[in-house]
C-alpha cells in the first residue's frame, strides 16, 4: 500500500516541501530509502524500527520503498523521523491515512517512540501555507518557537502513540495556545554603562554609533577599558521589533544556539568571536553552507577584540558583508544567501606594546613596528568603519571618583528617539537607520551650508579623505544632527564627525 506524507527541510535560511513516499508491498524484508538522504537520515531506519516496535504497534516485515522527494535534494537531519514512521503506519493499515495530507510532520524519534525536538521550526512554521495545510504536528518542545511565526496552527505531540491518538479522535485536535505570542519581553543586560569610570569622550562615540548604527573603532592602551565598553554597546540600542525578534529567531534556531522552548529571541545579539576565527567560520560557508559570525550578529552587534591580530584573509572576507549587508556563499550544488545587517565594533592597541599613547609607560616600538602593526588593517576596511574613537586610560581621580555615571537606560531613550526619528524620515527608502545611506540618499538628506562645505574641504584635503569616508562623515554628521534635535546638519555637527576619524589623521 502506498501513503503519502508531507514534512518539510531546511537549506540554509529557507526551508522547502518534502514529500515522503511510503510503499509496504510483498516480498524479502528490506527497508529502501531513496531520495538523496544523508547519513542521519538513512540511520532513522533503526530509530523508527524501534521506535514503533516500543509504541505498541508492528513493523511491517515486508519490502519497504520509502522516497523522499524531490530526489534531486539532498535531504539532512533527523526532522524527517516522524513524518517517515507515520507514513509506515499508514501504509501498514495501522493508522486511518484520512486526514494525513492536511498536516505537515516534523520531529526526531526516540528508541522508545518520544518525540524529540529539532533546528528550524520556526523557519518551517514561517514557510508552510495555511492555504494549502490545517496545522503543523511538531515536537511539544519546539511548539513555543514554531507558534511565535503566529502563522499556522500548531499541534504538539510527544510521542508516536499520541499522533495516532491525534488522528483517531479529531476532538483531541486542539492547537497549542499562546497569550503572549505578540509580545517580546524586554531584558535588560547586566552590562551598563553606569560601571564605566570617565571615557566621556567615548561614550558619546558610542551613543552616535548606537543611534545612527554606525560601525566603529576603539583604540587605546591594555586596561584602558576597550572591551568593557565594547560589551555594554548592546544596552544602549533600541529594542528589536516583532520583525527583527522573528528574523533573529530563524537564523539562531536553524543552526541550535536557541532553546526550542525559549521562543522569540528579546535581546540584540553581541558576537565575539577569537582572533584565531577562520574566514569561513566568520562569513559562513562549508559543503551545506551554514551561517556564520556575521549572520548570527544580524540586528546586533559584532565585536572583534585585537583586531590587528586577526588573520589578514579573515578581516577582508569582511569588506562585502560591511559594505552590502548580506553574504553570497557559492557552491556546485547551490547558493545560499544570508542577511548581515550588523554593527561593527572592534579594538585595538595603538601600537605591539600598546603604549604609544602612554608617554608615561614608555612605549618599546620603533616606528616601523607601529608603522606595520597599523598596516594591519588595511584601507578599505578601515574606510568602511565610521568612527575612530581613542580610549585613553582612566586618570586616577576619575577611577576612584564613587559618582554614579550615566545608565545605559537613559542613553537607550535618546538613541531609541533618534532612530525613531530615521525611520520616519527614511521609511520611503525602505532602510531604517542612518548607516545603511547610500550616496544618492545621502546628498537628499545630508545638504550642508556653504560654512560646512568649507570646513569639508579642508577635512578632505589635510585628512586625504576618500569618497567612502566623505560618506561616513557625512552620516555621522546626520545622525550627530538628530541627537541634537537639529534638521539641518550645522558646523559643530560636521566638526565632530570629523572629529571622530582619529585613524584618518594618524594614517
Amino acid at each position: 500500500m502506498l501513503t503519502k506524507v508531507f514534512s518539510y527541510g531546511t537549506m540554509g535560511l529557507e526551508a522547502y516541501p518534502v514529500t515522503i513516499e511510503v510503499d509496504v508491498s510483498r516480498g524479502l524484508p528490506a527497508t529502501i530509502m531513496v531520495g538523496l538522504p544523508d547519513n542521519a537520515v538513512k540511520e532513522s531506519k533503526e530509530r523508527i524500527r524501534s521506535a514503533i516496535k516500543n509504541s505498541g504497534f508492528q513493523f511491517p516485515l515486508e519490502r519497504i520503498t520509502i522516497n523522499l522527494s524531490p530526489a534531486d535534494t539532498k535531504k539532512e537531519g533527523a526532522g524527517f523521523d516522524l513524518g517517515i514512521a507515520v507514513g509506515l503506519l499508514a501504509a501498514s493499515g495501522q493508522l486511518a491515512s484520512a486526514g494525513l495530507k492536511d498536516f505537515i510532520f516534523l520531529g526526531e524519534l526516540s528508541l522508545d517512540g518520544a518525540i524529540q525536538p529539532v533546528n528550524g521550526s520556526l523557519i518551517v512554521a514561517c514557510a508552510v501555507s495555511p492555504k494549502n495545510f490545517k496545522g503543523l504536528i511538531l515536537p511539544e518542545a519546539n511548539c513555543a518557537q514554531a507558534a511565535a511565526a503566529n502563522h499556522i496552527p500548531i499541534f504538539p505531540v510527544r510521542s508516536l502513540a499520541e499522533v495516532v491518538q491525534f488522528f483517531s479522535d479529531p476532538f483531541s485536535r486542539i492547537p497549542y495556545q499562546n497569550e503572549n505570542l505578540n509580545i517580546i519581553p524586554r531584558s535588560e543586560s547586566e552590562n551598563d554603562f553606569a560601571d564605566i569610570k570617565g571615557q566621556f569622550y567615548v561614550k558619546r562615540g558610542l551613543e552616535v554609533a548606537a543611534a545612527g548604527g554606525h560601525n566603529c573603532l576603539l583604540i587605546g592602551p591594555p586596561g584602558s577599558g576597550k572591551t568593557m565598553l565594547a560589551k555594554r554597546i548592546s544596552s544602549i540600542l533600541p529594542d528589536l521589533t516583532r520583525e527583527e525578534a522573528l528574523e533573529t529567531t530563524k537564523i539562531h534556531s536553524v543552526v541550535g544556539l536557541v532553546s526550542p522552548a525559549q521562543g522569540l529571541i528579546s535581546s540584540r545579539p553581541f558576537r565575539c568571536p577569537h582572533h584565531t576565527t577562520s574566514d569561513v567560520a566568520l562569513v559562513g560557508g562549508g559543503s551545506n553552507p551554514r551561517p556564520g559570525e556575521v549572520t548570527l550578529a544580524h540586528n546586533g552587534v559584532l565585536f572583534l577584540d585585537e583586531l590587528p591580530e586577526f588573520n589578514r584573509d579573515v578581516l577582508e572576507a569582511l569588506r562585502q558583508p560591511l559594505e552590502d549587508r548580506y553574504v553570497t556563499i557559492s557552491r556546485a550544488a547551490r547558493v545560499v544567501r544570508f542577511p548581515s545587517h550588523f554593527m561593527f565594533v572592534a579594538a585595538m592597541n595603538p601600537c605591539p606594546c600598546g603604549w604609544f599613547s602612554e608617554p608615561k609607560k614608555g612605549c618599546r616600538c620603533n616606528p616601523h613596528q607601529v608603522e606595520r602593526y597599523l598596516a594591519k588593517i588595511s584601507g578599505p576596511l578601515l574606510d568602511r568603519i565610521d568612527l575612530h574613537l581613542d580610549v585613553p586610560s582612566v586618570k586616577p581621580k576619575e577611577l576612584l571618583s564613587t559618582a554614579p555615571g550615566e545608565s545605559s537606560s537613559q542613553i537607550k531613550i535618546r538613541t531609541t528617539q533618534v532612530r525613531q526619528i530615521q525611520l520616519e524620515r527614511l521609511k520611503k527608502d525602505s532602510i531604517v537607520c542612518n548607516a545603511q545611506m547610500n550616496h544618492r540618499q545621502i546628498k537628499k538628506y545630508c545638504p550642508l551650508n556653504e560654512e560646512g562645505k568649507k570646513l569639508l574641504k579642508l577635512a578632505i584635503e589635510e585628512l586625504g579623505l576618500s569618497a567612502r569616508a566623505y560618506d561616513k562623515i557625512l552620516k555621522v554628521a546626520r545622525t550627530v544632527a538628530d541627537l541634537d534635535q537639529s534638521e539641518s546638519i550645522q558646523p559643530s555637527h560636521l566638526a565632530e564627525a570629523i572629529g571622530y576619524r582619529n585613524l584618518d589623521r594618524r594614517w
